[in-house]
């Protein structure tokens, strides 16, 4: 099986030891993504739905460097910064989930830079 790197301007560096995504065979596995602007690397918003749209936005933009999109995503795992928001979360994120994959939410105890979300997604395109 081949593997590549996913690497793209069009979605926020890493900050840390870890790469934006990878192709491996015919799955796209991206890093979390949270609602960070890419030309700022600062949070898109102060708001659970404005940076659950720039998350998914991010997604979106690996996804395609990686020859995949949304429709592909078979599962993703969403960490919330405060369970409360996973309505106001759930309305954005349908937007740009419309196969609905297996997912997984939690909330946790903090985010990194104090974000509200973070997603992460494995698409399948064989």
């Amino acid at each position: 099986m081949s593997k590549k790197v996913i690497a793209t301007p069009k979605a926020p560096g890493a900050i840390g030891p870890y790469s934006q995504g990878y192709v491996a065979g015919d799955f796209v596995y991206t890093a979390g993504q949270a609602g960070l602007d890419p030309q700022t690397g600062r949070a898109a918003s102060d708001t659970i739905e404005g940076q659950a749209e720039q998350a998914c936005k991010n997604l979106g933009a690996i996804l395609e460097a990686g020859g995949a999109s949304y429709t592909d995503v078979v599962k993703a795992n969403v960490y919330l910064a405060n369970i409360s928001d996973f309505n106001a979360f759930n309305a954005v994120y349908a937007k740009y989930f419309t196969e609905k994959p297996a997912r997984t939410c939690v909330a946790v105890k903090d985010l990194p830079m104090g974000l509200l979300c973070e997603v992460e997604v494995v698409a399948y395109k064989g």
